[in-house]
Protein backbone atom coordinates (compact mmCIF):
# COMPACT_ATOMS: atom_id res chain seq x y z
CA UNK A 1 0.00 0.00 0.00
CA UNK A 2 2.85 2.19 0.48
CA UNK A 3 3.02 3.54 -3.70
CA UNK A 4 -0.60 3.94 -3.10
CA UNK A 5 -0.11 6.45 -0.54
CA UNK A 6 2.89 8.16 -2.09
CA UNK A 7 0.67 8.61 -5.16
CA UNK A 8 -2.51 10.60 -3.68
CA UNK A 9 -0.24 12.42 -1.40
CA UNK A 10 1.67 13.36 -3.62
CA UNK A 11 -0.36 13.89 -6.63
CA UNK A 12 0.53 17.66 -7.24
CA UNK A 13 4.35 17.02 -7.06
CA UNK A 14 4.03 13.88 -9.10
CA UNK A 15 1.90 16.03 -12.11
CA UNK A 16 4.47 18.43 -12.19
CA UNK A 17 7.42 16.36 -12.17
CA UNK A 18 5.75 14.79 -15.35
CA UNK A 19 5.79 18.19 -16.85
CA UNK A 20 8.89 18.84 -16.64
CA UNK A 21 10.31 15.65 -17.33
CA UNK A 22 12.77 14.63 -20.48
CA UNK A 23 10.89 15.61 -23.49
CA UNK A 24 11.76 16.66 -26.87
CA UNK A 25 12.51 20.10 -26.05
CA UNK A 26 10.84 23.07 -28.74
CA UNK A 27 8.64 20.77 -30.25
CA UNK A 28 6.50 23.73 -31.09
CA UNK A 29 8.88 25.85 -32.00
CA UNK A 30 9.54 26.37 -35.90
CA UNK A 31 12.45 27.98 -37.39
CA UNK A 32 12.15 28.98 -41.37
CA UNK A 33 14.63 30.55 -43.45
CA UNK A 34 13.40 34.29 -45.11
CA UNK A 35 14.55 36.48 -47.38
CA UNK A 36 14.33 40.09 -45.45
CA UNK A 37 11.59 40.88 -43.38
CA UNK A 38 9.01 42.29 -46.02
CA UNK A 39 5.30 41.63 -44.89
CA UNK A 40 4.97 38.99 -48.01
CA UNK A 41 7.82 37.47 -47.02
CA UNK A 42 6.96 36.94 -42.95
CA UNK A 43 3.51 35.31 -44.65
CA UNK A 44 4.98 33.02 -46.41
CA UNK A 45 7.42 31.84 -43.90
CA UNK A 46 4.60 31.34 -41.65
CA UNK A 47 2.50 29.12 -43.69
CA UNK A 48 5.76 27.32 -43.94
CA UNK A 49 6.32 26.72 -40.58
CA UNK A 50 2.65 25.86 -39.59
CA UNK A 51 3.35 23.00 -42.45
CA UNK A 52 6.42 22.05 -40.93
CA UNK A 53 4.81 22.02 -37.60
CA UNK A 54 1.57 20.00 -38.60
CA UNK A 55 4.17 17.34 -40.19
CA UNK A 56 6.35 16.97 -37.19
CA UNK A 57 3.05 16.81 -34.98
CA UNK A 58 1.28 14.14 -37.07
CA UNK A 59 3.85 12.53 -39.38
CA UNK A 60 1.70 12.52 -42.27
CA UNK A 61 2.67 14.16 -45.55
CA UNK A 62 -0.85 14.92 -46.40
CA UNK A 63 -2.00 16.41 -43.05
CA UNK A 64 -0.75 19.91 -43.78
CA UNK A 65 -3.32 20.07 -46.52
CA UNK A 66 -6.41 18.60 -44.42
CA UNK A 67 -9.93 20.76 -45.23
CA UNK A 68 -10.23 20.83 -41.79
CA UNK A 69 -7.36 23.03 -41.11
CA UNK A 70 -8.26 25.58 -43.75
CA UNK A 71 -9.12 28.67 -41.36
CA UNK A 72 -5.81 28.15 -39.37
CA UNK A 73 -3.85 28.82 -42.43
CA UNK A 74 -6.12 31.27 -43.77
CA UNK A 75 -5.16 32.83 -40.03
CA UNK A 76 -2.16 31.34 -38.23
CA UNK A 77 -1.91 33.66 -35.75
CA UNK A 78 -4.80 32.48 -33.44
CA UNK A 79 -2.32 29.47 -32.72
CA UNK A 80 0.79 31.69 -32.43
CA UNK A 81 2.22 32.74 -29.03
CA UNK A 82 5.02 34.63 -30.60
CA UNK A 83 7.37 35.19 -33.51
CA UNK A 84 10.48 37.11 -34.04
CA UNK A 85 13.38 37.10 -36.64
CA UNK A 86 16.95 35.97 -36.06
CA UNK A 87 19.88 37.70 -38.08
CA UNK A 88 21.79 34.66 -38.59
CA UNK A 89 23.30 33.99 -41.46
CA UNK A 90 20.99 32.51 -42.52
CA UNK A 91 18.28 34.75 -41.38
CA UNK A 92 15.36 32.97 -39.99
CA UNK A 93 11.70 33.55 -38.60
CA UNK A 94 10.95 31.80 -35.49
CA UNK A 95 7.35 30.74 -34.81
CA UNK A 96 6.65 29.72 -31.11
CA UNK A 97 3.05 27.94 -31.40
CA UNK A 98 1.04 27.43 -28.74
CA UNK A 99 0.70 23.94 -27.61
CA UNK A 100 -2.78 23.97 -26.39
CA UNK A 101 -4.82 25.85 -28.78
CA UNK A 102 -2.27 24.27 -31.49
CA UNK A 103 -3.51 20.68 -30.55
CA UNK A 104 -7.16 21.18 -30.30
CA UNK A 105 -7.24 22.50 -33.71
CA UNK A 106 -5.25 19.46 -34.88
CA UNK A 107 -7.22 17.35 -32.82
CA UNK A 108 -10.98 19.17 -34.37
CA UNK A 109 -9.50 18.37 -37.88
CA UNK A 110 -9.19 14.72 -37.38
CA UNK A 111 -5.50 14.25 -37.22
CA UNK A 112 -3.57 11.83 -35.22
CA UNK A 113 -0.92 13.25 -33.20
CA UNK A 114 2.56 11.80 -31.85
CA UNK A 115 3.42 13.85 -28.48
CA UNK A 116 6.70 15.13 -27.04
CA UNK A 117 8.15 11.33 -25.79
CA UNK A 118 10.02 10.16 -28.97
CA UNK A 119 12.48 7.67 -29.48
CA UNK A 120 16.26 9.03 -29.38
CA UNK A 121 18.31 8.31 -32.29
CA UNK A 122 21.52 7.35 -32.28
CA UNK A 123 22.73 8.06 -35.99
CA UNK A 124 25.85 7.22 -37.26
CA UNK A 125 26.52 9.35 -40.26
CA UNK A 126 29.63 8.99 -42.64
CA UNK A 127 30.14 11.84 -45.47
CA UNK A 128 32.02 11.56 -48.77
CA UNK A 129 33.31 14.93 -50.66
CA UNK A 130 35.89 16.10 -52.36
CA UNK A 131 37.77 16.87 -49.29
CA UNK A 132 37.84 13.50 -47.95
CA UNK A 133 35.87 11.07 -45.99
CA UNK A 134 34.30 11.68 -42.45
CA UNK A 135 32.37 10.05 -39.44
CA UNK A 136 30.64 12.98 -38.24
CA UNK A 137 30.66 13.07 -34.56
CA UNK A 138 29.70 15.14 -31.57
CA UNK A 139 31.40 18.69 -30.93
CA UNK A 140 31.82 18.76 -34.42
CA UNK A 141 30.95 21.82 -37.14
CA UNK A 142 29.43 18.41 -39.67
CA UNK A 143 27.29 18.20 -36.96
CA UNK A 144 25.25 21.54 -36.91
CA UNK A 145 23.20 20.46 -40.37
CA UNK A 146 22.49 17.34 -38.76
CA UNK A 147 21.23 19.03 -35.32
CA UNK A 148 19.35 21.47 -37.05
CA UNK A 149 17.69 18.96 -39.03
CA UNK A 150 16.67 16.68 -36.63
CA UNK A 151 15.19 18.89 -34.68
CA UNK A 152 13.65 20.47 -37.43
CA UNK A 153 11.46 17.58 -38.07
CA UNK A 154 11.14 17.10 -34.68
CA UNK A 155 13.58 14.14 -33.85
CA UNK A 156 15.92 13.33 -30.69
CA UNK A 157 18.98 12.71 -32.01
CA UNK A 158 22.49 11.62 -30.46
CA UNK A 159 26.18 11.49 -32.68
CA UNK A 160 28.94 9.53 -31.42
CA UNK A 161 32.49 10.39 -30.58
CA UNK A 162 33.66 9.67 -33.63
CA UNK A 163 37.26 8.86 -32.33
CA UNK A 164 39.53 6.23 -33.83
CA UNK A 165 37.84 3.40 -32.86
CA UNK A 166 34.55 4.13 -34.35
CA UNK A 167 35.97 5.50 -37.53
CA UNK A 168 37.08 1.89 -37.99
CA UNK A 169 33.87 0.42 -37.10
CA UNK A 170 31.56 2.83 -38.91
CA UNK A 171 32.93 2.22 -42.24
CA UNK A 172 30.52 2.30 -45.59
CA UNK A 173 29.55 -0.97 -46.25
CA UNK A 174 28.94 -0.82 -42.18
CA UNK A 175 26.64 1.73 -43.02
CA UNK A 176 24.90 0.68 -46.62
CA UNK A 177 24.81 -2.88 -44.83
CA UNK A 178 21.04 -3.83 -43.98
CA UNK A 179 22.76 -6.09 -40.71
CA UNK A 180 23.08 -3.81 -37.79
CA UNK A 181 25.50 -6.02 -35.74
CA UNK A 182 28.44 -4.28 -36.86
CA UNK A 183 27.23 -1.26 -34.97
CA UNK A 184 25.39 -2.33 -32.03
CA UNK A 185 28.24 -3.00 -30.05
CA UNK A 186 29.91 0.48 -30.56
CA UNK A 187 26.10 1.89 -30.05
CA UNK A 188 25.89 0.52 -26.33
CA UNK A 189 27.17 3.52 -24.03
CA UNK A 190 25.05 5.84 -26.22
CA UNK A 191 21.86 4.20 -24.97
CA UNK A 192 19.81 5.49 -27.76
CA UNK A 193 16.34 3.51 -28.90
CA UNK A 194 16.75 3.83 -32.03
CA UNK A 195 20.21 3.14 -34.92
CA UNK A 196 20.22 5.42 -37.86
CA UNK A 197 23.14 4.54 -40.57
CA UNK A 198 23.69 7.22 -42.80
CA UNK A 199 25.94 7.64 -45.94
CA UNK A 200 26.06 11.03 -47.76
CA UNK A 201 28.35 11.36 -50.65
CA UNK A 202 28.89 14.49 -52.76
CA UNK A 203 28.34 13.90 -56.43
CA UNK A 204 28.29 16.44 -59.16
CA UNK A 205 27.50 19.63 -57.15
CA UNK A 206 24.40 17.31 -55.48
CA UNK A 207 24.03 15.29 -51.92
CA UNK A 208 22.63 11.95 -52.08
CA UNK A 209 22.05 10.11 -49.21
CA UNK A 210 21.39 6.06 -48.15
CA UNK A 211 20.03 5.12 -44.79
CA UNK A 212 18.98 2.69 -42.75
CA UNK A 213 16.80 2.75 -39.46
CA UNK A 214 16.46 0.18 -36.61
CA UNK A 215 14.02 0.46 -34.11
CA UNK A 216 13.59 -2.44 -32.26
CA UNK A 217 12.48 -5.46 -34.38
CA UNK A 218 11.16 -2.75 -36.93
CA UNK A 219 13.79 -1.79 -40.23
CA UNK A 220 13.33 0.77 -42.45
CA UNK A 221 15.79 2.07 -45.41
CA UNK A 222 15.98 4.20 -48.02
CA UNK A 223 17.35 7.59 -49.92
CA UNK A 224 17.47 10.41 -50.58
CA UNK A 225 18.95 13.72 -52.71
CA UNK A 226 19.49 17.07 -51.73
CA UNK A 227 21.63 20.58 -53.32
CA UNK A 228 23.87 20.52 -50.27
CA UNK A 229 24.81 18.65 -46.57
CA UNK A 230 21.63 20.39 -44.63
CA UNK A 231 19.24 19.52 -47.89
CA UNK A 232 20.26 16.11 -47.32
CA UNK A 233 20.00 15.98 -43.97
CA UNK A 234 16.86 17.54 -43.61
CA UNK A 235 15.23 14.58 -46.07
CA UNK A 236 16.90 12.18 -43.98
CA UNK A 237 15.19 13.11 -41.11
CA UNK A 238 11.91 13.64 -42.79
CA UNK A 239 11.97 10.40 -44.40
CA UNK A 240 12.95 8.92 -40.91
CA UNK A 241 9.95 11.11 -39.05
CA UNK A 242 7.71 9.63 -41.27
CA UNK A 243 8.39 6.14 -40.58
CA UNK A 244 8.28 6.46 -37.36
CA UNK A 245 5.59 8.29 -36.77
CA UNK A 246 2.65 5.15 -37.31
CA UNK A 247 4.20 3.47 -34.50
CA UNK A 248 3.50 5.93 -31.86
CA UNK A 249 0.73 8.37 -32.98
CA UNK A 250 -2.50 8.19 -31.26
CA UNK A 251 -5.68 7.91 -33.41
CA UNK A 252 -8.36 9.09 -32.02
CA UNK A 253 -11.56 6.98 -32.74
CA UNK A 254 -9.51 4.57 -34.46
CA UNK A 255 -7.53 1.92 -32.31
CA UNK A 256 -9.86 1.55 -29.72
CA UNK A 257 -8.94 1.35 -26.17
CA UNK A 258 -6.42 -1.01 -24.25
CA UNK A 259 -6.73 -1.94 -20.26
CA UNK A 260 -3.09 -1.67 -19.26
CA UNK A 261 -1.82 -3.24 -16.06
CA UNK A 262 2.21 -2.06 -14.70
CA UNK A 263 3.63 -3.30 -12.29
CA UNK A 264 6.75 -2.09 -10.09
CA UNK A 265 5.06 1.38 -9.51
CA UNK A 266 6.60 3.81 -7.34
CA UNK A 267 6.95 8.05 -7.71
CA UNK A 268 9.30 8.90 -10.54
CA UNK A 269 7.93 5.77 -12.74
CA UNK A 270 4.18 6.93 -12.48
CA UNK A 271 5.46 10.37 -13.56
CA UNK A 272 7.58 8.86 -16.59
CA UNK A 273 4.53 6.49 -17.41
CA UNK A 274 1.75 9.80 -17.43
CA UNK A 275 4.63 11.09 -19.81
CA UNK A 276 4.40 8.66 -22.03
CA UNK A 277 0.79 7.71 -22.37
CA UNK A 278 -0.44 11.12 -22.43
CA UNK A 279 -1.43 11.57 -26.33
CA UNK A 280 -3.42 8.41 -25.67
CA UNK A 281 -5.94 10.11 -23.49
CA UNK A 282 -4.97 8.33 -20.43
CA UNK A 283 -7.41 7.08 -17.45
CA UNK A 284 -6.17 5.72 -13.76
CA UNK A 285 -8.53 2.97 -13.14
CA UNK A 286 -7.06 1.53 -10.05
CA UNK A 287 -4.26 1.41 -7.45
CA UNK A 288 -3.07 -1.91 -5.37
CA UNK A 289 0.33 -1.72 -3.91
CA UNK A 290 2.60 -1.32 -6.62
CA UNK A 291 0.30 -2.48 -9.60
CA UNK A 292 -1.53 0.31 -11.38
CA UNK A 293 -3.94 -0.13 -14.01
CA UNK A 294 -5.49 2.55 -16.65
CA UNK A 295 -7.34 2.54 -19.26
CA UNK A 296 -5.63 3.47 -22.83
CA UNK A 297 -7.01 4.89 -26.37
CA UNK A 298 -4.33 3.18 -28.81
CA UNK A 299 -3.52 -0.23 -30.33
CA UNK A 300 -1.65 -2.71 -28.31
CA UNK A 301 1.08 -2.28 -30.95
CA UNK A 302 1.03 1.27 -30.30
CA UNK A 303 1.05 0.50 -26.72
CA UNK A 304 4.34 -1.38 -26.97
CA UNK A 305 6.35 0.74 -29.14
CA UNK A 306 5.12 3.66 -26.64
CA UNK A 307 6.37 1.22 -23.50
CA UNK A 308 9.58 0.25 -25.11
CA UNK A 309 10.69 3.78 -25.03
CA UNK A 310 10.81 3.10 -20.83
CA UNK A 311 12.42 0.00 -21.53
CA UNK A 312 9.62 -2.11 -19.98
CA UNK A 313 9.14 -5.76 -20.16
CA UNK A 314 5.62 -7.37 -21.30
CA UNK A 315 4.29 -9.60 -19.39
CA UNK A 316 2.02 -12.43 -20.33
CA UNK A 317 -1.53 -12.61 -20.54
CA UNK A 318 -3.34 -13.22 -17.19
CA UNK A 319 -4.93 -16.54 -16.75
CA UNK A 320 -9.06 -15.64 -16.44
CA UNK A 321 -10.55 -16.30 -12.66
CA UNK A 322 -12.27 -19.32 -12.71
CA UNK A 323 -16.16 -19.08 -12.26
CA UNK A 324 -18.01 -21.16 -10.24
CA UNK A 325 -20.15 -23.64 -11.84
CA UNK A 326 -23.89 -22.49 -10.67
CA UNK A 327 -25.52 -25.53 -8.11
CA UNK A 328 -28.83 -26.96 -9.01
CA UNK A 329 -31.64 -25.74 -7.84
CA UNK A 330 -33.20 -27.57 -4.58
CA UNK A 331 -36.61 -27.43 -4.11
CA UNK A 332 -37.90 -25.46 -1.18
CA UNK A 333 -34.85 -23.82 -0.88
CA UNK A 334 -33.93 -20.08 -0.41
CA UNK A 335 -32.56 -19.02 -4.22
CA UNK A 336 -28.81 -18.55 -4.32
CA UNK A 337 -27.16 -14.79 -5.28
CA UNK A 338 -24.91 -15.46 -8.88
CA UNK A 339 -21.59 -14.45 -8.45
CA UNK A 340 -20.48 -11.24 -8.91
CA UNK A 341 -18.91 -10.84 -12.61
CA UNK A 342 -15.45 -11.23 -12.54
CA UNK A 343 -13.30 -7.85 -13.77
CA UNK A 344 -11.72 -8.67 -17.05
CA UNK A 345 -7.84 -9.11 -17.18
CA UNK A 346 -6.10 -6.21 -18.76
CA UNK A 347 -5.41 -6.53 -22.25
CA UNK A 348 -1.51 -5.63 -22.20
CA UNK A 349 0.47 -6.35 -18.88
CA UNK A 350 3.88 -4.57 -18.21
CA UNK A 351 6.64 -4.59 -15.35
CA UNK A 352 9.61 -2.06 -14.84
Amino acid sequence: MRFCKLLFMGCLSVVSLASHAENLKGLYQVREPVHGQAPEERDRATQAALDTLVLRLTGDPKAPQNPGLAAIRKDPQQIISQFGFDAGPPEVLKVDFDPTTTEQALRRAGLSLWGASRPSILSWWLNDSTEGSSLVGDGQAAAAPLRAAAQHRGLPLRLPLADLSEQLVATAPALEGTDPAPLRGASERYNADALLAVHAREEGGQWQAKWHLWLGDQKEAGSVQGADQAAVADAVMLAVAERLAPRFVAKPGVSGQQTLEVQGMNLEHYATLLRLLEPFGVRLQSVDGDRIVYRVNGSADQMRAQLSLAKLQELPPEAPTPIDAPQPAVAGAAPVAAPAPTPAAPSLRFRW
